[in-house]
């Protein structure tokens, strides 16, 4: 575990745009498992250039008109209770961090994972998030 101190500014990435911290696992079932909708977890990392690029691809992927309902993150290697408990509603996947998933009714819809975001621009991450945002978050117009 790393002192807080050093977290703090990757914590607040997250954070200034909304992002809701869960710090523990009581915490991670109210958002997970109590509430329809669309979800995504954000799995923070101090892993340098992994988590570097996908902190910024959040920023830029939140921007889009679809987007899910509710943003969580657990920070790996710091909330531990809280991120392994988050990790238990990504079926089928191993641990990886950082990673993002976006879930409905507390049900895996879409992961993205450690190998999924390291080699990659933040920009196309975010494409990548926006094309995932569009087909499981957008409105259905009404006429």
């Amino acid at each position: 575990m790393f002192p807080e101190i050093m977290v703090i500014p990757m914590r607040e990435e997250l954070t200034r745009l909304g992002v809701q911290e869960l710090r523990t696992a009581d915490e991670v079932d109210r958002a997970l498992a109590g509430e329809s909708g669309t979800a995504m977890v954000v799995v923070n990392s101090i892993c340098g250039c992994a988590a570097g690029r996908m902190r910024p691809a959040v920023r830029v992927a939140l921007q889009h008109p679809s987007h899910p309902e509710r943003v969580f993150t657990v920070f790996a290697g710091q909330d531990t209770d809280a991120t392994e408990r988050a990790r238990s509603y990504f079926t089928g996947y191993p641990p990886s961090s950082p990673s993002i998933a976006l879930l409905r009714d507390g049900k895996l819809l879409h992961m993205m994972q450690r190998s999924d975001i390291e080699h990659r621009e933040a920009a196309d991450i975010a494409t990548e998030l926006k094309r995932v945002f569009d087909q499981h978050c957008a409105k259905a117009e009404t006429t």
